[in-house]
């Protein structure tokens, strides 16, 4: 499969067109942004990593009932994915507060969550991605049905059950996470976009490091070193 003309380029991937109408072409950018890209940066082999996080991901939840965009993976730093309508919801699912949740309400900075909270913010980079809620949603159009939202939901907190098991049994506590869900020519809901530890939180169960994009925004270093590091435990129980 051949890439075709550039469709659209993000903080993170490029999205080509191929051969096929029903294909696209998704490209991992090393580029690094934080703050709504306020700062920037770059890392090479970052996007390469997320490729392969992302890839080892999706096909876990595949394996437990979450349909997705990707089709197959065709090196390190490209995927074939369903071309999809982009819901403009980001689907956030917290564990443990932190970020911009301690900061709006107060709560303590690593404070387990009584319950997982699911959040909605709209996907808009020039309004800075506020938060909304469900009738936001409704009056901005952002889906066309209540159930819809309700559908996004049970997804975000279904696959925060498979991931934050997934990565217990490998000493790392899922805290957050965003998501991104498309709608295919079929009207199916797929996962899109990716999962990987620029969409992630992950602190190591045993030292409490963070092992994500943090350490880009907080400035602490050696970015690169803690994805490969999630990498390298995400394949343990295959080598």
């Amino acid at each position: 499969m051949q890439k075709g003309k550039l469709l659209y380029e993000g903080k993170a991937k490029k999205l080509y067109e191929t051969g096929d109408s029903d294909l696209l072409i998704a490209e991992f950018k090393d580029d690094l942004t934080a703050f709504n890209a306020e700062k920037r940066g770059s890392e090479k082999g970052k996007g390469a990593l997320n490729c392969q996080i992302s890839t080892q991901l999706f096909r876990l939840l595949e394996q437990n009932g979450i349909e997705t965009h990707l089709v197959e993976t065709l090196d390190e730093n490209h995927q074939l994915v369903k071309k999809v309508r982009i819901i403009p919801i980001e689907v956030v699912v917290r564990n443990t507060a932190t970020g911009s949740l301690s900061k709006r309400l107060g709560i303590e900075d690593g404070k387990k969550l009584p319950f997982v909270l699911v959040e909605f913010y709209l996907k808009d980079d020039d309004l800075g991605d506020p938060i909304i809620c469900d009738d936001h949603a409704m009056l901005l159009e952002l889906v066309d049905r209540r159930e819809t939202l309700e559908e996004l939901k049970r997804l975000g907190r279904k696959i925060n059950e498979v991931l934050k098991a997934f990565f217990a049994e490998r000493r790392l506590n899922l805290i957050d996470f965003k998501v991104e869900f498309g709608v295919d020519k079929a009207g199916n809901i797929l996962l899109s976009d990716e999962i990987s530890p620029d969409s992630c939180r992950f602190w190591d169960m045993d030292t409490g490091e963070k092992m994500d994009k943090d350490r880009f925004r907080q400035n602490l270093g050696n970015v690169k070193v803690a994805y490969e590091e999630v990498l390298k435990r995400i394949l343990e129980e295959k080598q």
